[in-house]
């Protein structure tokens, strides 16, 4: 009896496409649900608070600039991964990322945590024209960011829809935003976003960076 009704299934394509469909969509609800939880359930530690006006606006010019296409920022569990960047990347490092900057392709190196590794002039060169400090790289340069000035109220309308979101911008923050970005260029803020990666905002990984053999 099971036979045919097997056999009933497989002879009507419509019906069979129906079934797949059906359970494909169960399996992968079975394999989704728990992540998209897990996922919403990460909370930020003691002491990661939410990009500073001129971080932020450096964050945006790095991922509208296709940062993110050569260059990620998720160290692994591997001994390789952690002797080279440092301590593994945790999930709670990047609860204020929108869109986060995880991923796995890296034509660059991982910039997880790059703050501090270099001075700001020595970034703003690489930016310039990366062939000034590292010969062999392939990195196109960036010059016209060193002309072109900030959007105050621009950042100030991304904080407000980031409060909206969750993240906790005061009032205070947001009227400070003028002040913090006064003068400055698309340059000043990708290197205050560069500067600030590993250091600023990932005290646990930071913490633990010195003797964390996974």
């Amino acid at each position: 009896m099971a036979y045919k009704h097997f056999e009933a299934i497989e002879k009507h394509a419509g019906l069979l496409g129906i079934l797949i469909a059906i359970m494909v969509s169960i399996g992968g609800l079975a394999e989704i649900t728990p992540l998209f939880m897990e996922a919403h359930a990460v909370k930020a530690p003691p002491g990661v608070k939410p990009y500073d006006a001129l971080r932020l606006a450096g964050k945006d010019i790095y991922v509208r600039e296709g940062c993110y296409l050569c260059h990620s920022q998720m160290i692994r569990a591997l001994r390789a991964e952690t002797q080279r960047y440092g301590h593994f990347s945790e999930a709670e490092e990047s609860v204020y990322d929108r869109p986060f900057q995880w991923g796995s392709k890296r034509t660059g190196p991982d910039l997880a945590r790059v703050g501090g590794k270099y001075s700001d002039q020595w970034q703003r060169l690489h930016l310039m024209n990366p062939r000034q400090v590292v010969p062999v790289s392939n990195m196109p340069g960036y010059p016209w960011l060193a002309e072109k000035k900030l959007d105050v109220a621009d950042i100030q309308a991304r904080m407000r829809t980031l409060r909206t979101l969750g993240d906790p911008y005061s009032d205070a923050d947001i009227a400070a935003a003028p002040a913090a970005l006064d003068g400055k260029t698309e340059m000043d803020a990708l290197i205050a976003y560069l500067q600030g990666l590993g250091i600023r905002n990932e005290p646990v990984a930071a913490a633990k960076t010195a003797g964390a053999a996974p």
